[in-house]
């Protein structure tokens, strides 16, 4: 595109609304999400042709479980999931985080640049970064 195009947007992103997963089992999903990470149903979700949840994540965002078929393997994925898609999500400390996913079984690694961020996967292989609150945000 021509350096004149993008000096046209007249409008800009202001933040990030929500970030929609696909999954298999909705209850199983909730489980993952409310039980064990301590996050809410937002009950503004309407009526759609497809089941699902709307889950608060902070003040105005969200995560999207939509069950619906997913086209992308689930097996085969990269296992630092720092190296894979994935959804961000700020927690105000890391240390309770990975005590609990440690309890619960569920694998994750954490960042390799040594920032405190941890990476794991939800029940449908979904990557999740964690970033303790007021970290500079760097992939690695």
């Amino acid at each position: 595109m021509a350096a004149s195009f993008w000096s046209s947007v007249l409008f800009s992103i202001v933040s990030i609304h929500h970030a929609s997963l696909l999954v298999a089992d909705l209850e199983k999903s909730l489980a993952f999400y409310c039980d064990l990470l301590g996050m809410e149903v937002d009950q503004t979700r309407p009526k759609m042709p497809y089941d699902g949840a709307w889950l608060k994540a902070g003040k105005k965002q969200q995560i999207h479980l939509l069950v619906l078929p997913n086209p992308d393997p689930v097996t085969g994925r990269p296992k630092h999931v720092g190296r894979d898609r994935h959804t961000a999500l700020t927690v105000d400390a890391i240390k309770p985080l990975q005590d609990t996913l440690e309890t619960a079984g569920i694998p994750y690694t954490l960042s390799a640049s040594g920032r405190k961020a941890l990476f794991c996967r939800d029940p449908d292989g979904n990557g999740l970064e964690f970033i303790q609150a007021e970290q500079n945000v760097v992939d690695n």
